[in-house]
């Protein structure tokens, strides 16, 4: 009798067998040697047991970066709708620690999935080569049951908030499995990844309980919000992709970085000035103030432009270092700024009348469990 995973295993393999470069027609031997791992010495990691290591490696948990990039449009979100709604500070502080929590639960399912598509292509390209999967420390029957693991934490996770982020939720899981494959097929792999890694742009509304079926104005601004995030995540991704475009090359993955490598500069530009415009007009829809406005647009413009102005897109490590740290640069700088507008907007209500907080937390938290009380 077949395992149960040999079809799903077989299937990840069909795409990801071939090692021949399409332009060469060169078949490169494996990179990667087990005997050159060294295990991790500093950081979280190096207090795990050693029978742990291959599964916090497979989830990128020494790599925390991709974790911050998924959970910064949730924050975004959650301090917009925070804003528009007059939601209570506690409200607002639960469900961005959820998402948090969320983002490093699904940012390592989405890395272990894409392991399990790579794992024959990763061997030959540098960075990658000494992954648990590529390394041959984990078993594909074993990432794919960690996967299942993880899967059903996220599931748990969302449960935790309103029923209707479970309908918004879900699809994302179709872009993240799909991702992996699109570096096969298309020079816009990043574009996939946008839509992906962007989904928390959606969430943060229902979850402070706007429906956004039957509110346009936030639905308007969500989408705005939205195509700012993936303008910002081709961006960051772009940057990330130049670490790896010759050996890219050499094993026939597609990215961005290869498609337009002699304008890569003038393509993130624009993709800057696409996120920052998008920011404002979502902003604008939801009637923010100057606050936001001012606040936001300064601060991704400047880090955005400082960034584009000083990477060095031919050093792996002039890019990892901008894109680790760009996280920071432009994600807090916007976050601030949603949240100094959340902060004046509760200030500047004069006369209105306030929804009791017992009504917000029956209709933001129902007869869920809640973490604060």
């Amino acid at each position: 009798m077949r395992h149960w995973a040999e079809p799903i295993l077989s299937q990840l393999s069909t795409q990801s067998h071939d090692t021949r470069s399409p332009a060469t027609s060169t078949i490169f031997p494996p990179a990667s040697n087990p005997q050159d791992y060294q295990p991790p010495g500093t950081g979280l990691i190096s207090f795990l047991p050693a029978s742990w290591t291959p599964y916090a490696e497979l989830a990128r948990l020494d790599k925390p970066a991709g974790t911050y990039y998924l959970y910064f449009p949730c924050l975004f979100s959650t301090l917009m709708a925070a804003s528009y709604t007059n939601a209570p500070p506690l409200a607002v502080l639960e469900t961005s620690l959820l998402f948090f929590t969320g983002a490093l639960i699904m940012r390592g399912a989405g890395c272990t999935i894409n392991d399990l598509w790579d794992r024959n292509l990763d061997p030959h390209v540098a960075r990658t080569r000494l992954r648990p999967l590529a390394r041959q420390a984990l078993s594909p029957f074993r990432a794919l049951t960690f996967t299942a693991f993880q899967l059903l934490a996220g599931l748990g996770l969302l449960l935790q908030f309103p029923t209707s982020c479970l309908y918004y939720g879900i699809p994302s899981l179709i872009l993240v499995a799909t991702y992996p494959l699109a570096k096969r097929v298309t020079h816009y792999p990043q574009f996939v990844l946008g839509l992906a890694f962007s989904w928390g742009a959606f969430m943060g509304f229902p979850a402070l309980g706007v429906d956004l079926l039957s509110d346009p104005t936030a639905s308007t601004a969500v989408a705005a919000l939205y195509a700012s995030c993936i303008s910002w995540t081709v961006l960051y991704d772009m940057i990330y992709a130049h670490m790896d475009i010759k050996d890219d090359a050499k094993v026939g993955i597609k990215s961005i970085a290869l498609r337009h490598q002699k304008e890569t500069k003038t393509v993130l530009s624009g993709l800057a000035i696409a996120q920052t415009t998008l920011l404002v007009i979502a902003g604008t829809l939801l009637n923010t103030s100057p606050v936001f406005l001012i606040g936001t647009s300064a601060s991704t413009a400047a880090t955005l432009g400082l960034m584009i102005w000083k990477v060095r897109l031919e050093q792996v490590s002039s890019c990892w270092w901008w894109f680790r740290y760009g996280a920071w640069f432009t994600g807090g700088g916007i976050s601030l700024s949603l949240l100094a507008e959340y902060i004046y907007q509760g200030n500047r209500i004069d006369g209105q009348v306030e929804m009791p907080r017992s009504a917000w937390r029956e209709l933001i938290y129902g007869h869920r469990p809640q973490l604060f009380s």
